[in-house]
């Protein structure tokens, strides 16, 4: 894709769904090189990721520093051989370092670490931790003028932290009208089904009575995610933060909605089933 403007340039939905497609192709074939990781969450937010750096995102490659671009940080970090491939798919490193992860004295650890590729904008490992990280800097953007926006993704299972919650009640009393919370709905975590352990229901309210702006969307469906990033440019009096239903392994039918594939691989002849399901969706 073009790398010369802080976008991407404009294109269509088909062709951001392509996108999503091949990124859930080279997680499934990066998994399978490395021999452990994350599939579920990591092929069940392609989508998501695809909009954001071909789309939403106000970003360059070729500058990928600069001081007004926008910032996005990955709270549950297991999910980064997606945000790995989107990376460089988009053209921040050579996909020749996506056959590393997990490697040893690779730049692509487990879980993300600032300043080892370009790109990354925080560590991340210890759930709870990233919605903070992403609200400081959004207060330090306030402090210092400046007009680039914060995006946070955290897990649902996540939301079992405390931390969480009390960055829940920061952002708002601060008005912080320049973050995005995308929330990945996925109903599962590493040994259940999230309303099993511990039960989140009714989100969209305990949101809102923290004062949060809430948007609900499903995960999977591109338009939506486009048009909930721009709603919440549009919001000017507080964060907002978009609750994203997806399904854990989404396109790989055997995957799909079962926890057990939160932190598993596939072996190779699953994931030569798994890339030729994604083929027959294209």
């Amino acid at each position: 894709m073009p790398t010369k403007n802080k976008k991407a340039t404009k294109i269509n939905t088909e062709d951001l769904y392509k996108i999503s497609n091949k990124l859930k192709q080279t997680v499934i074939d990066m998994l399978l090189e490395s021999g452990t990781g994350h599939t579920a969450g990591s092929l069940g937010t392609a989508e998501i990721f695809s909009a954001l750096y071909f789309e939403i995102l106000n970003i360059d490659p070729k500058k990928p520093n600069k001081k007004d671009r926008d910032r996005f940080l990955l709270s549950n970090g297991h999910i980064c051989p997606i945000w790995y491939a989107t990376l460089s798919e988009r053209g921040f490193f050579p996909k020749t370092e996506l056959w590393k992860l997990r490697k040893i004295n690779s730049k692509l650890q487990g879980h993300p670490k600032i300043n080892t590729l370009p790109g990354i904008e925080n560590s991340s490992g210890s759930l709870g931790q990233g919605l903070s990280q992403a609200i400081g800097i959004a207060l330090a953007a306030k402090m210092d003028g400046l007009s680039y926006r914060v995006y946070c993704m955290t897990g649902d299972g996540e939301l079992n932290e405390g931390q969480i919650w009390e960055a829940a009640m920061f952002a708002p009393n601060k008005k912080l009208n320049n973050i995005t919370w995308i929330i990945d709905r996925n109903n599962i975590q590493s040994d259940g089904n999230t309303e099993d352990i511990m039960p989140l229901e009714n989100l969209k309210d305990k949101l809102e009575s923290f004062n949060w702006y809430v948007i609900e969307i499903d995960g999977h469906n591109i338009e939506e995610i486009i048009s909930a990033c721009k709603m919440a440019k549009s919001i000017t009096q507080r964060p907002t933060v978009i609750i994203a239903h997806t399904i854990p392994g989404e396109g790989v039918d055997f995957m799909e909605n079962k926890y057990q594939w939160h932190g598993r691989v596939p072996t190779k002849k699953e994931a030569v089933e798994a890339k030729e399901k994604l083929n027959s969706i294209i």
